[in-house]
Protein backbone atom coordinates (compact mmCIF):
# COMPACT_ATOMS: atom_id res chain seq x y z
CA UNK A 1 0.00 0.00 0.00
CA UNK A 2 1.37 3.41 -0.94
CA UNK A 3 1.84 6.14 1.65
CA UNK A 4 -0.72 8.39 -0.03
CA UNK A 5 -3.35 5.63 -0.11
CA UNK A 6 -2.73 4.80 3.53
CA UNK A 7 -3.07 8.46 4.41
CA UNK A 8 -6.37 8.74 2.51
CA UNK A 9 -7.78 5.69 4.29
CA UNK A 10 -6.73 7.13 7.65
CA UNK A 11 -8.41 10.46 6.88
CA UNK A 12 -11.62 8.71 5.82
CA UNK A 13 -11.54 6.66 9.00
CA UNK A 14 -11.13 9.76 11.13
CA UNK A 15 -14.00 11.50 9.33
CA UNK A 16 -16.42 8.63 9.78
CA UNK A 17 -15.37 8.17 13.41
CA UNK A 18 -16.02 11.88 13.99
CA UNK A 19 -19.37 11.64 12.23
CA UNK A 20 -20.36 8.65 14.39
CA UNK A 21 -19.38 10.55 17.56
CA UNK A 22 -21.43 13.54 16.44
CA UNK A 23 -24.50 11.39 15.93
CA UNK A 24 -24.08 9.64 19.27
CA UNK A 25 -23.57 12.87 21.21
CA UNK A 26 -26.16 14.87 19.22
CA UNK A 27 -23.54 17.43 18.21
CA UNK A 28 -24.08 19.36 14.99
CA UNK A 29 -22.53 22.19 13.06
CA UNK A 30 -24.12 25.63 13.18
CA UNK A 31 -24.80 25.39 9.43
CA UNK A 32 -26.93 22.30 10.03
CA UNK A 33 -28.91 23.74 12.93
CA UNK A 34 -32.12 25.14 11.45
CA UNK A 35 -34.82 24.90 14.11
CA UNK A 36 -38.48 25.27 13.21
CA UNK A 37 -40.07 27.83 15.49
CA UNK A 38 -43.05 26.76 17.59
CA UNK A 39 -44.05 30.40 18.12
CA UNK A 40 -47.64 31.11 17.06
CA UNK A 41 -47.75 34.63 15.66
CA UNK A 42 -49.34 36.28 12.59
CA UNK A 43 -47.61 35.55 9.31
CA UNK A 44 -48.11 37.82 6.33
CA UNK A 45 -46.49 36.73 3.11
CA UNK A 46 -46.29 39.69 0.74
CA UNK A 47 -45.29 39.14 -2.86
CA UNK A 48 -46.44 42.51 -4.21
CA UNK A 49 -45.48 45.80 -2.57
CA UNK A 50 -48.23 48.06 -1.28
CA UNK A 51 -47.08 50.89 -3.53
CA UNK A 52 -45.16 50.81 -6.81
CA UNK A 53 -41.45 51.17 -6.16
CA UNK A 54 -38.18 52.23 -7.72
CA UNK A 55 -35.25 49.91 -7.08
CA UNK A 56 -32.25 52.24 -7.14
CA UNK A 57 -29.69 49.49 -6.52
CA UNK A 58 -29.84 46.67 -9.01
CA UNK A 59 -27.35 44.86 -11.22
CA UNK A 60 -28.23 43.40 -14.61
CA UNK A 61 -24.88 42.42 -16.06
CA UNK A 62 -26.34 41.16 -19.35
CA UNK A 63 -28.34 44.26 -20.19
CA UNK A 64 -27.00 44.62 -23.76
CA UNK A 65 -28.57 41.28 -24.76
CA UNK A 66 -31.20 40.71 -22.08
CA UNK A 67 -34.81 39.84 -22.91
CA UNK A 68 -36.39 42.80 -21.14
CA UNK A 69 -39.94 41.54 -21.63
CA UNK A 70 -39.34 38.67 -19.20
CA UNK A 71 -37.73 41.02 -16.69
CA UNK A 72 -40.58 43.54 -16.97
CA UNK A 73 -43.07 40.73 -16.35
CA UNK A 74 -41.26 39.85 -13.11
CA UNK A 75 -41.11 43.52 -12.13
CA UNK A 76 -44.85 43.89 -12.66
CA UNK A 77 -45.50 40.92 -10.39
CA UNK A 78 -43.48 42.62 -7.64
CA UNK A 79 -45.01 46.06 -8.34
CA UNK A 80 -41.57 47.39 -9.33
CA UNK A 81 -42.31 50.34 -11.58
CA UNK A 82 -38.71 51.27 -12.37
CA UNK A 83 -35.31 49.60 -12.04
CA UNK A 84 -31.94 51.34 -11.91
CA UNK A 85 -29.21 49.13 -13.36
CA UNK A 86 -26.01 50.36 -11.75
CA UNK A 87 -23.86 48.19 -14.01
CA UNK A 88 -24.07 50.23 -17.20
CA UNK A 89 -20.28 50.30 -17.58
CA UNK A 90 -19.20 52.43 -20.57
CA UNK A 91 -18.27 52.33 -24.26
CA UNK A 92 -19.95 49.76 -26.50
CA UNK A 93 -21.47 47.90 -23.54
CA UNK A 94 -23.26 51.06 -22.40
CA UNK A 95 -24.30 51.95 -25.94
CA UNK A 96 -25.92 48.53 -26.49
CA UNK A 97 -27.57 48.59 -23.06
CA UNK A 98 -29.14 51.98 -23.76
CA UNK A 99 -30.31 50.79 -27.16
CA UNK A 100 -31.96 47.69 -25.68
CA UNK A 101 -33.82 49.79 -23.12
CA UNK A 102 -34.82 52.43 -25.65
CA UNK A 103 -36.18 49.86 -28.09
CA UNK A 104 -37.89 47.45 -25.70
CA UNK A 105 -38.76 49.14 -22.38
CA UNK A 106 -38.00 52.87 -22.62
CA UNK A 107 -39.78 53.96 -19.44
CA UNK A 108 -38.89 51.09 -17.08
CA UNK A 109 -35.09 51.22 -16.71
CA UNK A 110 -32.36 53.71 -15.91
CA UNK A 111 -28.64 53.13 -16.39
CA UNK A 112 -25.66 54.29 -14.38
CA UNK A 113 -22.18 54.84 -15.79
CA UNK A 114 -19.03 53.18 -14.39
CA UNK A 115 -15.56 54.75 -14.49
CA UNK A 116 -12.20 52.96 -14.65
CA UNK A 117 -10.36 54.58 -11.74
CA UNK A 118 -7.18 52.60 -12.36
CA UNK A 119 -6.46 54.86 -15.36
CA UNK A 120 -5.86 57.67 -12.87
CA UNK A 121 -2.25 58.18 -14.03
CA UNK A 122 -3.21 58.91 -17.63
CA UNK A 123 -2.31 62.46 -18.59
CA UNK A 124 -5.84 63.20 -19.81
CA UNK A 125 -7.65 61.25 -17.08
CA UNK A 126 -9.73 64.19 -15.87
CA UNK A 127 -10.62 65.49 -19.32
CA UNK A 128 -11.55 62.04 -20.65
CA UNK A 129 -13.85 61.30 -17.73
CA UNK A 130 -15.48 64.72 -17.80
CA UNK A 131 -16.27 64.07 -21.46
CA UNK A 132 -17.37 60.51 -20.67
CA UNK A 133 -19.86 61.79 -18.10
CA UNK A 134 -21.17 64.59 -20.32
CA UNK A 135 -21.67 62.26 -23.28
CA UNK A 136 -23.30 59.58 -21.13
CA UNK A 137 -25.79 62.03 -19.66
CA UNK A 138 -26.62 63.29 -23.16
CA UNK A 139 -27.36 59.68 -24.15
CA UNK A 140 -29.69 59.14 -21.19
CA UNK A 141 -27.51 57.90 -18.33
CA UNK A 142 -28.95 58.99 -14.96
CA UNK A 143 -26.07 58.49 -12.51
CA UNK A 144 -22.57 57.26 -11.69
CA UNK A 145 -21.98 54.07 -9.71
CA UNK A 146 -18.74 53.63 -7.74
CA UNK A 147 -17.85 50.09 -6.70
CA UNK A 148 -16.20 49.14 -3.42
CA UNK A 149 -12.93 48.46 -5.24
CA UNK A 150 -12.21 52.20 -5.02
CA UNK A 151 -10.56 52.59 -1.64
CA UNK A 152 -9.97 48.87 -1.21
CA UNK A 153 -8.29 47.25 -4.20
CA UNK A 154 -8.04 49.77 -7.05
CA UNK A 155 -4.38 50.69 -7.64
CA UNK A 156 -2.53 53.27 -9.66
CA UNK A 157 0.27 52.56 -12.13
CA UNK A 158 2.82 52.19 -9.32
CA UNK A 159 0.69 49.67 -7.43
CA UNK A 160 -0.44 52.11 -4.76
CA UNK A 161 -3.99 52.00 -3.45
CA UNK A 162 -6.19 54.77 -4.82
CA UNK A 163 -7.82 56.61 -1.93
CA UNK A 164 -11.46 57.60 -2.34
CA UNK A 165 -10.57 61.22 -1.64
CA UNK A 166 -7.60 61.31 -4.01
CA UNK A 167 -7.70 64.88 -5.39
CA UNK A 168 -7.16 63.56 -8.91
CA UNK A 169 -10.74 62.26 -8.74
CA UNK A 170 -12.23 65.65 -7.87
CA UNK A 171 -13.12 66.46 -11.51
CA UNK A 172 -15.31 63.33 -11.64
CA UNK A 173 -17.36 64.26 -8.57
CA UNK A 174 -17.61 67.84 -9.77
CA UNK A 175 -18.79 66.77 -13.23
CA UNK A 176 -21.60 64.73 -11.70
CA UNK A 177 -22.70 67.80 -9.76
CA UNK A 178 -22.49 69.94 -12.88
CA UNK A 179 -24.69 67.55 -14.86
CA UNK A 180 -27.04 66.99 -11.91
CA UNK A 181 -26.66 63.23 -11.69
CA UNK A 182 -26.19 61.43 -8.35
CA UNK A 183 -23.22 59.27 -7.42
CA UNK A 184 -24.17 55.98 -5.79
CA UNK A 185 -21.02 55.00 -3.96
CA UNK A 186 -20.25 51.76 -2.14
CA UNK A 187 -17.27 52.18 0.19
CA UNK A 188 -15.95 49.57 2.64
CA UNK A 189 -17.94 46.58 3.85
CA UNK A 190 -19.46 45.47 7.18
CA UNK A 191 -17.03 46.44 9.93
CA UNK A 192 -17.06 42.88 11.28
CA UNK A 193 -15.11 41.79 8.20
CA UNK A 194 -12.09 43.50 9.80
CA UNK A 195 -12.61 41.87 13.23
CA UNK A 196 -10.98 38.65 14.41
CA UNK A 197 -12.66 35.54 13.00
CA UNK A 198 -13.63 34.17 16.39
CA UNK A 199 -16.73 33.24 18.37
CA UNK A 200 -17.46 36.88 19.16
CA UNK A 201 -17.77 37.95 15.53
CA UNK A 202 -21.41 37.98 14.45
CA UNK A 203 -20.29 37.62 10.81
CA UNK A 204 -18.30 34.48 11.62
CA UNK A 205 -20.52 32.20 9.54
CA UNK A 206 -20.32 34.47 6.51
CA UNK A 207 -16.53 34.64 6.82
CA UNK A 208 -16.39 30.88 7.10
CA UNK A 209 -18.49 30.35 3.97
CA UNK A 210 -16.95 33.27 2.08
CA UNK A 211 -13.38 33.52 3.41
CA UNK A 212 -12.39 36.00 0.72
CA UNK A 213 -14.54 38.63 2.44
CA UNK A 214 -12.22 38.83 5.43
CA UNK A 215 -10.23 42.06 5.54
CA UNK A 216 -6.88 41.54 7.21
CA UNK A 217 -6.12 44.78 9.12
CA UNK A 218 -2.43 44.19 8.41
CA UNK A 219 -2.98 44.25 4.65
CA UNK A 220 -5.86 46.64 3.94
CA UNK A 221 -6.90 50.06 5.26
CA UNK A 222 -9.10 50.07 8.33
CA UNK A 223 -12.88 50.30 8.12
CA UNK A 224 -12.84 53.73 9.74
CA UNK A 225 -10.17 55.12 7.43
CA UNK A 226 -12.13 54.12 4.34
CA UNK A 227 -15.28 55.77 5.70
CA UNK A 228 -13.27 58.88 6.54
CA UNK A 229 -12.05 59.11 2.94
CA UNK A 230 -15.58 58.75 1.62
CA UNK A 231 -16.98 61.35 4.00
CA UNK A 232 -14.23 63.78 3.04
CA UNK A 233 -15.49 63.60 -0.55
CA UNK A 234 -19.05 64.30 0.59
CA UNK A 235 -17.85 67.38 2.46
CA UNK A 236 -15.63 68.69 -0.32
CA UNK A 237 -18.24 68.25 -3.06
CA UNK A 238 -21.33 69.65 -1.41
CA UNK A 239 -22.88 70.53 -4.78
CA UNK A 240 -22.95 66.88 -5.83
CA UNK A 241 -25.62 64.47 -4.60
CA UNK A 242 -24.27 61.18 -3.25
CA UNK A 243 -26.21 58.04 -2.42
CA UNK A 244 -24.27 56.28 0.33
CA UNK A 245 -24.94 52.64 -0.51
CA UNK A 246 -25.96 49.98 2.02
CA UNK A 247 -26.82 52.57 4.71
CA UNK A 248 -23.14 53.53 4.53
CA UNK A 249 -22.46 50.32 6.53
CA UNK A 250 -23.85 52.14 9.56
CA UNK A 251 -27.13 50.24 9.74
CA UNK A 252 -25.98 48.66 12.99
CA UNK A 253 -25.57 52.15 14.49
CA UNK A 254 -28.52 54.27 13.38
CA UNK A 255 -27.58 57.10 15.73
CA UNK A 256 -24.30 57.44 13.86
CA UNK A 257 -26.05 57.21 10.49
CA UNK A 258 -28.48 59.92 11.54
CA UNK A 259 -25.61 62.20 12.55
CA UNK A 260 -23.99 61.45 9.21
CA UNK A 261 -27.09 62.54 7.29
CA UNK A 262 -27.41 65.64 9.46
CA UNK A 263 -23.80 66.58 8.72
CA UNK A 264 -24.00 66.05 4.95
CA UNK A 265 -27.26 67.38 3.47
CA UNK A 266 -26.07 66.36 -0.02
CA UNK A 267 -26.11 62.66 0.97
CA UNK A 268 -28.94 60.16 0.71
CA UNK A 269 -28.78 56.47 1.52
CA UNK A 270 -30.44 53.21 0.49
CA UNK A 271 -31.22 49.84 2.03
CA UNK A 272 -29.77 47.35 -0.46
CA UNK A 273 -28.37 44.20 1.16
CA UNK A 274 -28.72 45.60 4.69
CA UNK A 275 -32.35 44.75 5.45
CA UNK A 276 -31.13 42.31 8.09
CA UNK A 277 -29.75 45.21 10.13
CA UNK A 278 -33.15 46.89 10.18
CA UNK A 279 -35.26 43.82 10.80
CA UNK A 280 -33.54 43.03 14.09
CA UNK A 281 -34.18 46.49 15.60
CA UNK A 282 -37.73 47.31 14.47
CA UNK A 283 -38.51 50.01 17.03
CA UNK A 284 -35.33 52.01 16.47
CA UNK A 285 -35.42 51.44 12.71
CA UNK A 286 -39.01 52.65 12.48
CA UNK A 287 -38.08 55.84 14.34
CA UNK A 288 -35.15 56.32 11.97
CA UNK A 289 -37.28 55.91 8.85
CA UNK A 290 -39.86 58.36 10.14
CA UNK A 291 -37.24 60.99 11.01
CA UNK A 292 -35.20 60.61 7.81
CA UNK A 293 -38.05 59.72 5.49
CA UNK A 294 -36.85 62.19 2.85
CA UNK A 295 -33.32 60.77 2.72
CA UNK A 296 -33.80 57.02 2.22
CA UNK A 297 -34.27 55.15 -1.05
CA UNK A 298 -35.38 51.59 -1.74
CA UNK A 299 -32.61 49.33 -3.06
CA UNK A 300 -32.15 45.58 -3.18
CA UNK A 301 -28.72 44.88 -4.80
CA UNK A 302 -28.65 41.30 -6.14
CA UNK A 303 -31.73 40.49 -8.19
CA UNK A 304 -33.71 37.51 -6.89
CA UNK A 305 -37.48 37.82 -7.09
CA UNK A 306 -38.44 35.90 -3.95
CA UNK A 307 -36.02 37.90 -1.79
CA UNK A 308 -38.03 41.06 -2.39
CA UNK A 309 -40.86 39.41 -0.47
CA UNK A 310 -38.83 39.60 2.74
CA UNK A 311 -38.19 43.30 2.10
CA UNK A 312 -41.92 43.95 1.77
CA UNK A 313 -42.66 41.97 4.94
CA UNK A 314 -40.07 43.83 7.04
CA UNK A 315 -41.09 47.25 5.75
CA UNK A 316 -44.87 46.89 5.62
CA UNK A 317 -45.96 44.45 8.34
CA UNK A 318 -45.62 44.15 12.10
CA UNK A 319 -44.86 40.44 11.92
CA UNK A 320 -42.54 39.01 14.55
CA UNK A 321 -39.73 36.50 14.59
CA UNK A 322 -39.38 35.35 10.99
CA UNK A 323 -36.39 34.26 8.94
CA UNK A 324 -34.18 36.35 6.74
CA UNK A 325 -33.56 34.70 3.38
CA UNK A 326 -29.83 33.98 3.83
CA UNK A 327 -28.53 32.51 7.06
CA UNK A 328 -24.94 33.68 6.72
CA UNK A 329 -26.13 37.29 6.57
CA UNK A 330 -28.48 36.99 9.54
CA UNK A 331 -28.59 34.10 11.94
CA UNK A 332 -31.02 36.26 13.95
CA UNK A 333 -34.74 36.71 13.27
CA UNK A 334 -36.59 39.55 11.54
CA UNK A 335 -39.35 41.79 12.85
CA UNK A 336 -41.62 44.06 10.82
CA UNK A 337 -41.26 47.83 11.03
CA UNK A 338 -44.88 48.53 10.08
CA UNK A 339 -43.94 51.81 8.37
CA UNK A 340 -46.67 54.43 7.94
CA UNK A 341 -48.08 54.78 4.42
CA UNK A 342 -46.62 58.25 4.00
CA UNK A 343 -43.13 56.93 4.79
CA UNK A 344 -43.57 53.89 2.56
CA UNK A 345 -44.54 56.09 -0.36
CA UNK A 346 -41.42 58.20 0.05
CA UNK A 347 -39.19 55.16 0.44
CA UNK A 348 -40.74 53.26 -2.45
CA UNK A 349 -40.93 55.99 -5.07
CA UNK A 350 -41.37 59.64 -4.08
CA UNK A 351 -37.75 60.23 -3.04
CA UNK A 352 -36.54 58.55 -6.23
CA UNK A 353 -38.83 60.68 -8.40
CA UNK A 354 -37.36 63.81 -6.82
CA UNK A 355 -33.84 62.54 -7.49
CA UNK A 356 -34.44 61.25 -11.03
CA UNK A 357 -36.71 63.68 -12.89
CA UNK A 358 -36.53 61.58 -16.06
CA UNK A 359 -38.60 58.78 -14.49
CA UNK A 360 -42.14 58.79 -15.86
CA UNK A 361 -44.44 59.72 -12.96
CA UNK A 362 -47.38 58.24 -14.85
CA UNK A 363 -46.04 54.80 -13.95
CA UNK A 364 -46.99 55.49 -10.36
CA UNK A 365 -50.30 57.20 -11.03
CA UNK A 366 -51.57 54.20 -12.98
CA UNK A 367 -50.82 51.58 -10.34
Amino acid sequence: MTVSLAFAIAVIGIYYSYDAIRQQTNVMDIEEYTPISTLKVPENTITHSKYPFVDVHNHQFDMPIKDLSKLVHEMDALNMAFMVNLSGFRGLYLKKSLANVRENAPNRFGLFLNVDFELIDDADFAEQNEKLIADAVAQGVIGLKVYKSLGLTDKDRDGNRIAIDDPRLDPIWAACGKHKIPVLIHSAEPSSFWDPKDKFNERWLELRQKPGRYRDPEKVPSFESILAEQHAVFKKHSNTTFINAHLGWMGNDLDRLGEHLDLYPNVMTEIGAVLAELGRQPKRARQFFVKYQDRILFGKDSYKVNEYHTYFRVLETEDEYFDYYRKRHAHWKMYGLGLPDTVLQKLYYQNALALFPSIDEQLFNEK
